[in-house]
């Protein structure tokens, strides 16, 4: 297994390395160059396939608007990384690929660092499916189909717990009988590629606050919080699955289990359909029975029906679990020097970080209003006893970082 990257290297120039980020719904890809012996943050070029699965699907790559797609319904995934394959090719030109690194979610209690790809690392990655099955399923299809047209072309899996492997055991563990712990059911926390992204870049931004007690709020279509101290995670909100912690998009976030034994035993839901309602059905979109994206919520929150009510329910209960899961990882920490706001939300919606901070007033963020609308880098004023930022994700970098020096490009 190759060893976790700490620090920067030097590349080889010209060296190409492709990133695939493979959703239940979605694909993004991004193609690095490697120039002047750094890997830039920026990819040379780069999009996402959209709609996967459903009639809508969308192509969009380069800044170009987006081009509908029809996929084959009965094997979507597959055709949206054929259709991404012939425009990698287009885009190579007839230059070699050095590697394609993949965003794996889920790398078990085995793989806490990003590893080369064979039929054996493939066969361990399909055991946690059940832990990911989002996400884990969809990444593994693109790694087979590689595998099998193209294995001279090395492949590199970077995982999003591994970040989290600094977390004490005492975060790690679930209060269940001993022998569980034993055979792997633990609290293993994800989004690890954001994270590690800014355990790289928060210091150059912030100064040597970045090393203190720091908070980083990863808030998507997924969701989550980062406790780090010295730039390396000691908790996180996500635990043994993806759906723990805050309310999402449609996932619901932390639950009392006797909810679920409830929809099973006296609702008679089965597994199957508690899976789904958890997953897909759950959250800002189960709560609001309208959307899963704030934006949209916040757009129609003003109005003055019982929808009106529900949207304003579900963002509520959406920045309740913000602000308690701060508040706790604040107690963790010992208290706070730095909240960062990054992912798609976290980035964007200046409104949502106006009433998260709002209600951390023990804490002490006060926002810059202008800074916060441009949605700057640093967003606190100068009477915050707190920095508050925003710091855009780059997960892709990060994994096409790992399979350079994974592959000694």
């Amino acid at each position: 297994m190759n060893a976790s990257v700490q620090h920067a290297d030097e590349y080889a120039d010209g060296a190409l390395i492709l990133v695939l980020n493979c959703g239940s719904s979605s694909i993004k890809f991004a193609l690095f160059e490697q120039a002047g012996g750094v890997l830039p943050q920026q990819a040379q070029w780069g999009g996402k396939v959209e709609g996967i699965g459903r009639e809508n699907a969308t192509y969009r790559a380069g800044g170009l608007p987006a081009v509908a797609l029809q996929l084959d319904a009965e094997l979507p995934h597959h055709a949206a990384l054929e259709y991404i394959r012939a425009q990698v090719v287009a885009q190579l030109a007839g230059r070699p690929l050095r590697a394609v690194a993949h965003r794996v979610v889920h790398g078990g209690s085995k793989y806490f660092a990003p590893v080369r790809i064979d039929a054996k690392v493939l066969a361990d990655l399909k055991s946690f499916v059940p832990l990911a099955p989002l996400h884990q399923p969809f990444a593994l299809e693109a790694i087979e189909v590689l595998l099998e047209s193209r294995p001279d072309i090395a492949q590199v899996a970077c995982f999003d717990t591994a970040f989290h492997h600094t977390v004490p055991q005492v975060e790690q563990m679930l209060a269940l009988p001993y022998d569980a712990w034993e055979r792997g059911l633990r609290r293993y926390g994800f989004h690890g590629l954001s994270y590690e992204y800014q355990s790289l870049v928060l210091e150059q931004r912030f100064g040597p606050v970045a090393r203190g007690k720091v908070i980083v709020a990863h808030l998507g279509s997924g969701a989550s919080l980062c406790a780090m101290e010295n730039l390396h995670s000691v908790a996180t909100t996500m635990g043994f699955s993806a759906l723990d912690g805050l309310m999402m998009g449609t996932r619901c976030g932390s639950l009392d289990p006797g909810a679920v034994i409830y929809l099973m035993e006296i609702e008679k839901l089965s597994l199957e359909k508690v899976a789904h309602v958890l997953y897909h059905e759950s959250g800002l979109l189960g709560v609001s029975g309208v959307s899963a994206d704030p934006p949209v919520l916040l757009a129609q929150q003003d109005r003055q029906d019982a929808t009106g009510e529900r949207i304003r329910a579900a963002l509520a209960l959406y920045i309740r679990r913000i602000v308690r899961e701060i508040g706790a990882l604040t107690a963790v920490l010992g208290g706070l020097d730095m909240l960062v706001f990054t992912a798609g939300i976290g980035e964007h919606s200046a409104e949502l970080r106006q009433r998260i901070c709002a209600e951390l007033g023990f804490i002490g963020p006060v926002l810059d209003a202008q800074a916060n609308a441009r949605n700057t880098s640093r967003i606190s004023s100068d009477a915050s006893r707190i920095v508050v930022g925003v710091e855009p994700a780059n997960e892709e970098w990060v994994a096409a970082r790992h399979a350079a020096l994974a592959v000694g490009a």
